[in-house]
């Protein structure tokens, strides 16, 4: 016997409501934004300002450590040539030492070698501060200094250089000079040392100097040119030792 057809209706109609219910409750699937939607371009955008910002910070930490290590290098240069100075300056009078003026001599030297110029060399040397400063004292000898280091630098002009060699010892470049001029030059140096005075305890000092002179030019040689003014000075001194070896006259 065969079932009524209404049943077999309701069991279809039964099993649609079924799947209906399914399928609304079923969870919706999320989808990726596309290309062209406001929510991409938003993060795109967040991405392209994230690299741009760290290029920049970048570029302003490298730009800033290159300012750093600019600064450092002129400091570490100003530095160096502060030390290079002070090398060749004779720290108690303010003048060229041994090695700074045989750098001057040399240049000069290569200038005449160069230019055909010429020039004198002048090697002076205190005759009584030795007995200066066994009577009062390096205190006392070091004034002597200082003030013939000033009478000397009074003397020459600002192209000329002067010097100390060491101890009771100068020396002096001069530019564009005779040996006539030179050597009369000299004497001018003796002379004006020679009129210094100084008061110690109470007593009046008077030092002095004698000077020698080698020419110089084209075919002349630093330590050549030394050597001849010395022995000059010395030949100097040697017509200087009639006079007292220090005088002494009281205040």
């Amino acid at each position: 016997m065969k079932k009524p057809k209404r049943a077999t209706a309701a069991k279809a109609k039964k099993g649609r409501k079924t799947r209906g219910s399914r399928t609304r409750t079923a969870p919706k699937r999320a989808t990726a934004p596309r290309r062209g939607s406001r929510a991409g371009a938003a993060k795109e955008t967040g991405k392209t300002t994230g690299k741009s910002t760290g290029k920049a910070t970048s570029k302003d930490t490298s730009r800033a450590t290159l300012r750093d290590l600019r600064t450092r290098l002129a400091q570490a240069l100003r530095r160096v040539a502060e030390l290079e100075a002070a090398a060749d300056t004779d720290f108690l009078l303010g003048i060229p030492n041994r090695r700074g003026f045989e750098r001057e001599l040399q240049r000069a030297i290569a200038y005449m070698k160069r230019y055909r110029a010429s020039g004198a060399l002048i090697v002076l040397d205190v005759d009584r501060l030795k007995p200066i400063n066994d009577s009062f004292g390096h205190a006392a000898g070091d004034e002597v200094l200082k003030a013939i280091a000033n009478t000397l630098t009074r003397q020459i002009r600002a192209s000329d250089v002067v010097g100390r060699l060491g101890g009771d010892e100068f020396a002096l470049l001069l530019w564009n000079l005779s040996e006539t001029d030179a050597k009369a030059k000299a004497v001018i140096f003796e002379q004006a040392i020679d009129d210094l005075s100084f008061t110690f305890r109470g007593q009046l000092v008077a030092a002095g100097a004698s000077a020698g002179v080698a020419l110089l030019g084209a075919q002349s040689d630093a330590a050549r040119a030394l050597e001849e003014a010395d022995a000059a000075m010395y030949v100097r001194k040697a017509q200087r030792r009639h006079e007292p070896r220090i005088r002494l006259v009281s205040s």
